[in-house]
């Protein structure tokens, strides 16, 4: 009987085994994570890289580069009552300028100031792609007359607009009143050659208008000037 028995045991062991699921040498990702502190949950490579992803699209949004923009600048209503008068080429104009409208360098001393406002028609329609040169002396009263510095030119913009980030001019016992030199053409039209000059010391139809913003000054003007050639040249 006891054989018998033991035999019977036996088999049923062997028929236990022989249906028990064959393991894996992979097993399954969890699918809770556990409340234990000392149980530390890795995501899924997957799921770090979408949420990486997303972070970098939320900072990377481009800077804007309208300084209007940039800034809060809106220049005043065009007013256009006469044409920008000429004025004299002065013995310190150098051609073929850089392209910019900073004329900042790093350390350059002096008053900042941020120059804006329109070059418009005779009509008063804003002109696009007129092209403007500058230049002025330094907070000393001098000019660079062998370099570039505080010189350059620019084209205004769809709008007609332009700006010019410089300084405050100095005065020069020769001449002193603060101004800043300016070439104006539109496209296919004549140069005008004039200066501008501030509040302390007004030169009418060529005063910027100012306001003081604590850490630069903003200065506003229009030029009025032909669209076109005179026919009779």
């Amino acid at each position: 009987m006891r054989i018998t028995l033991g035999l019977l045991l036996a088999l049923s062991v062997l028929a236990a085994c022989s249906n028990a699921p064959e393991l894996t040498t992979n097993p399954p990702a969890p699918t809770s994570i556990s409340t234990d502190d000392s149980t530390t949950f890795t995501p899924e490579p997957a799921s770090v890289t979408s949420a990486f992803t997303n972070i970098v699209t939320l900072t990377m949004l481009p800077e804007p580069t309208d300084l209007f923009t940039r800034m809060g600048i809106t220049p005043p209503a065009p007013v256009c009552n006469s044409l920008t008068q000429s004025q004299t080429e002065g013995p310190y104009y150098i051609p073929n300028t850089p392209e910019r409208h900073s004329l900042l360098e790093d350390g350059m001393p002096g008053t900042r100031l941020v120059l804006v406002g329109y070059v418009l028609d005779q009509n008063c329609q804003p002109l696009a792609n007129a092209w403007l040169d500058f230049w002025q002396a330094d907070s000393n009263g001098e000019y660079d007359n062998t370099d570039y510095s505080l010189r350059g030119h620019q084209f205004t913009d769809s709008q007609g607009r332009y700006y010019l980030e410089t300084i405050l001019p100095g005065l020069y016992s020769s001449r002193p009143i603060e101004h800043i030199h300016v070439k104006v053409q539109p496209a296919g039209g004549e140069v005008v050659t004039s200066q501008l000059y501030f509040p302390a010391q007004p030169i009418e139809g060529l005063t910027i208008q100012t306001e003081d913003k604590g850490d630069y000054l903003l200065g506003y003007f229009n030029f009025v000037i032909q669209r076109y050639r005179d026919a009779a040249d």
